[in-house]
Parts: structure tokens; sequence; C-alpha cells
């Protein structure tokens, strides 16, 4: 099916489902994502400054779901990389967890100074953070063993960097690349880790995986009452390891 018709096949929820969405969205960016003070909070036996307009791991249950998750992975010596860090509570996972070297990137600056400030807490100096859109302020060879993510769950125009957390553009315009370009990234043995909302356009994300020459697995899920989280393990598939 042609890139398009995925995009156009977004949203299909009832009129019931949509406004519950929207409602909880509305109520999200005005008393959370831009609050105006910052604040400290404990997750995942991290404590993390949160500064207004970055994504609060506290209120979200997807952040202390997968900071769990991965730190109950063996990443002793592995390179990480972050794509989207707000507070940097998953890069601190992977550090945990053993990694060698974090960078944790986001688009948002807030976010970027919030994971430098929360590595200094944390006391896991590996850890460093980028502003960067996507991949774009690193240099085209720079690999890594293995790639975090958890991208916004909804197309739509982002107000401000603070909904960035929550609409990923029409179409999921501003994640489209994230494949292609975390394929070229990961090393031939990588992995990449993903969160995704059962209110993801997953027609869409399948076909971008395999657009990209993934292969894909889910290795956890949960539900909340109206929703399910479900983390995925990406990596090369042999035809991809066979081109490089």
């Amino acid at each position: 099916m042609p890139l398009e018709d995925v995009i156009e096949a977004d949203d299909v929820y009832s009129p019931a489902r949509a406004v519950f969405r929207k409602a909880v969205h509305l109520a999200s960016y005005h008393f959370i994502l831009t609050r105006r003070r910052a604040t400290t909070t404990r997750v995942a036996g991290l404590e993390l400054d949160v500064p207004p307009t970055v994504f609060h791991p506290r209120f979200f249950l997807t952040s202390a779901f997968f900071a769990r998750f991965l730190q109950s992975l063996d990443l002793s010596g592995k390179s990480v990389v972050e794509v989207g860090c707000g507070s940097g509570i998953l890069s601190l996972s992977a550090a945990k967890a053993g990694a060698k070297s974090v960078l944790a990137l986001d688009i948002n600056r807030a976010a970027v100074e919030a994971a430098k400030v929360n590595a200094v807490r944390n006391n896991l100096q590996q850890v460093l953070s980028l502003h960067s859109n996507l991949f774009s302020a690193l240099p085209p060879t720079r690999k890594f063993d293995v790639i975090i993510c958890s991208p916004p769950s909804f197309s739509g125009e982002p107000r401000d960097d603070a909904d960035r957390a929550w609409h990923a553009g029409p179409g999921y315009r501003d994640i489209l690349p994230l494949f292609d370009q975390a394929a070229r990234r990961l090393n031939r043995s990588g992995k990449m880790y993903l969160l995704i909302s059962s209110d993801t356009n997953r027609r869409l994300f399948d076909h971008l995986i395999d657009s990209a020459g993934l292969a894909c697995r889910e290795v956890m899920r949960r539900s909340i009452w109206l929703e399910a989280f479900h983390i995925l393990e990406l990596s090369q598939s042999s035809t991809l390891a066979a081109r490089e």
C-alpha cells in the first residue's frame, strides 16, 4: 500500500473516542506540559528535575513502564542513543543498565538541558545530551548498539515545543524519516526499542519499519483502561544486513 494511503487511514476512531482523546490532550497540555514551574520527582529509581515544556514522567505512565523495561536489560558496554529524550529518564535508565555511553537527543532545548541536569543529579556521567531533530546533529557515519525512542502517539500540528511530545505533525510528518535514519545508525547486531500506544497509527508505523528493512517483534505490553502500550524491538533484517 502506498505511504499516502496508510497515512490517510490514520485517526479512524469513533466520535466518542475522538472526544476523549481531545479532552485528555487539552488537560495534559494546559495543566502538565505548559506548567510554569519546574518540578522535582522520583520515577523508576531516578531523581528528576522536570522544567516547563518537558514531558513529565510522573504523570504519564509510559515513562516509568519503558524505564523499568530498559533497566531490566543487560546493556553492559553498549553505546546507546535516545531520540526524543524529554527529562532523560530513558537515557538514564539505559546507563543504569550498564551502557558505556548514552547520547540523549531532543528538538526541545529545555529537554536537552533537563537531561544534562538529571545525568549529574543521578551521577550517571556517561549520559550526554544534544539538541537535534532526530539524528540530524550527528555525523552520518556514527552508529550505535541500541536506539531508544518513545515517539509522539498522535498526528496533528503541535502547538509548540511542549506539544511535540504529543503530536508528530499532520500524517506523523515529523517522524516519518525516523526508521530509515535509525536503520542506518544501528550496528550490525544492534537493537532499537520503540514504545507505541494503541492509539498510534500502527499500520503506518509497520509500513515505515518494513520499508526501512527492519524486523520487528513485540517484547512487552501493558494495558491501562482504554489504552495499551507496546514495546517493540527492531533489528536489521537479513536483507538489510546483507547490503551493508
